[in-house]
């Protein structure tokens, strides 16, 4: 702090000044022309002079640009087969450098202790991350207790680097009296964090109990009526843009056709998406979406950055050209073009004259050292596993809604008739101690063999026609240690290997783009009909969603909150 009020005094040097900037000044919402001085990873001076001593001092000059604070995600599930390194880097190219995360997936492989060591450093990357604390697992889990506790929350709780409780998808629990997940968001309004609502399709009554009982912002309005309510609640507004809720700009039109004016309170998310959805950018192509829909620049580029950084009383850090203010700048052509040609993160260039600029903090993160490795199947999984029997099955309503159904199909056959759009559905325990075996009608209809990793828990999902060869694809993803794989006529179709607890690639996200795109075009060609495969794997075991689902208990009954049937010890 002295050094930087010594370069404001020239008694030291600048590191770097942009020169005869059009900068975005958020606290008068206009645009503002001066020099912008940095020292390291700090804004340091805003304003009309230049330093007296520019020896060694890196001069920019960008006039005729306009330069904005770097964009902020607000709601990140930065584990959907990428990292959140791997999403950090190609995130930053399109000037997304802050990230308000998940913490979900860390949970599930890592202590309390343990995870909370890595959330503070994966700082050391250009990106910045800050993250939730969890409530709840949004599933049916053999030992919530083991994850989910008064410690846990506490140390969690207790963490500069934790700034919100949630998302809160056991909001019905609250409301019909659970006191525990009561207490702890008691406990994090009075550490001085957010609580971020999941409250789809809420009621004006629900809303405003929810306000209530503390939370402060919803991402979940699917309509312009939804998202007014909202904000008439007092709630801050999230506005998604997702692979399964591609919504921003239904909500957008819908929003200036109710005359709404003032977007103080709202900011706009990719909720988690997979890595096809952001082929065409990230925080970017939501601000190109608002200024497409006729919101008004100064309106947009604080939505994507002042906006969120107020909201979570990070305004003295992040969101504004000011000093104080960590140097994540993005440097604009025009004000109506939100991809930047050059970036800054913490000082330093990402991004310069178009290009990728390698920085010496962006090293390869430590997955091994922090404790997420390859996943060890030291167990074997064999054809008397592959027996099945029961009467309700799984019928998939779209992407993530399933319900049930009266299975007609003879289960004991190995391989299921061509005609029928039936598969055999397996949960197995990531450590081969239980599975539940069912049925699932409506996932694909000439599906022989796929077997996943990647699932809500970590815990392994098979699905088929053809037993030997849903046994292929798990001995497959036991092969590469974590995976995504799919067989067919004994031979890999198509695979995605996730070596980081097999729930993570370590590949950048342009490949894993191009390797999704294969995977789920071969599943298209075997009957998949619904927009987002990766989001079903992940949500067949989600309770927070109707109406039934397959869990570490059991089949689940989510409505009447109960076993339909239970998991089978192996």
């Amino acid at each position: 702090m002295r050094r930087h009020t010594a370069v404001v005094r020239n008694e030291l040097a600048p590191t770097k000044v942009l020169q005869n900037a059009t900068y975005l000044n958020s606290a008068l919402k206009q645009w503002s022309t001066g020099n912008i001085w940095l020292y390291e990873d700090r804004i340091v001076y805003v304003g009309s002079r230049m330093p007296e001593n520019t020896d060694g001092v890196e001069i920019t000059d960008v006039e005729g640009k306009f330069v904005v604070p770097g964009y902020i995600e607000p709601h990140c599930h930065p584990f959907q087969l990428y990292n959140p390194q791997t999403l950090s880097q190609y995130a930053l190219q399109r000037g997304t450098a802050t990230f308000l995360c998940d913490n979900f997936a860390l949970l599930f492989e890592l202590s309390v202790t343990k995870a909370l060591t890595l959330m503070e450093n994966m700082n050391e990357l250009p990106a910045t991350f800050f993250w939730w604390c969890r409530y709840d697992a949004q599933t049916e889990l053999l030992e919530e207790e083991k994850y989910f506790s008064v410690t846990s929350i506490k140390k969690l709780l207790d963490s500069p680097w934790v700034l919100q409780g949630g998302e809160l998808t056991s909001w019905p629990r609250v409301l019909q009296g659970d006191d525990t997940i009561l207490q702890w968001m008691k406990d994090t309004k009075r550490a001085g964090k957010r609580i971020e609502g999941h409250l789809p399709g809420a009621s004006e009554k629900t809303l405003q109990q929810m306000v209530l009982l503390g939370v402060d912002c919803d991402h979940e309005a699917m309509t312009g009526a939804e998202a007014i309510d909202r904000l008439n609640a007092g709630l801050t507004l999230s506005l998604r843009y997702s692979s399964i809720r591609p919504d921003l700009p239904k909500l957008l039109r819908e929003l200036k056709e109710e005359g709404v004016t003032n977007f103080d309170r709202i900011f706009m998310t990719t909720d988690g998406s997979t890595p096809g959805f952001y082929k065409d950018g990230v925080t970017d192509e939501m601000l190109r979406i608002a200024l497409d829909a006729g919101i008004e620049p100064l309106d947009a580029y604080q939505m994507a950055s002042y906006n969120v950084a107020r909201y979570y009383q990070l305004d003295h850090l992040f969101g504004m050209v000011a000093p104080g203010r960590i140097a994540h700048l993005n440097i604009l052509s025009d004000k109506n073009n939100p991809l930047p040609e050059a970036v800054l993160a913490k000082g330093e260039w990402v991004k310069k004259d178009g290009s990728a600029v390698k920085t010496e903090r962006d090293q390869e993160f430590d997955w091994e050292g922090h404790g997420i490795q390859k996943r060890d199947f030291d167990w074997e999984l064999t054809m008397e596993d592959f027996r099945f029997s029961g009467l309700v099955g799984i019928e998939m309503y779209n992407s993530v809604i399933t319900r049930p159904y009266n299975v007609s199909i003879d289960t004991t056959v190995d391989i299921i008739h061509e005609d029928s759009d039936e598969c055999f559905l397996m949960l197995v325990d990531r450590n081969g101690k239980w599975h539940i075996n069912t049925v699932v009608k409506g996932f694909a209809k000439n599906l022989a063999g796929f077997a996943s990793t990647y699932s809500n828990t970590g815990d392994i999902l098979l699905i088929g026609k053809n037993k030997v060869e849903m046994k292929r694809a798990f001995d497959r993803a036991k092969e590469i240690g974590g995976g995504i794989v799919l067989t067919e006529d004994g031979a890999v179709v198509a695979e995605i290997k996730l070596p980081l607890a097999g729930g993570m690639s370590n590949s950048a996200v342009e490949e894993l783009i191009v390797e999704e795109k294969t995977l789920t075009e071969e599943l298209r060609a075997r009957g998949y009909v619904y927009e987002d495969p990766i989001y079903s794997l992940l949500f067949f075991s989600s309770t927070h969603l109707p109406y039934i689902r397959i869990t570490q208990r059991g089949i689940y009954d989510v409505k009447n909150k109960g076993l339909l049937f239970p998991s089978i010890m192996r």
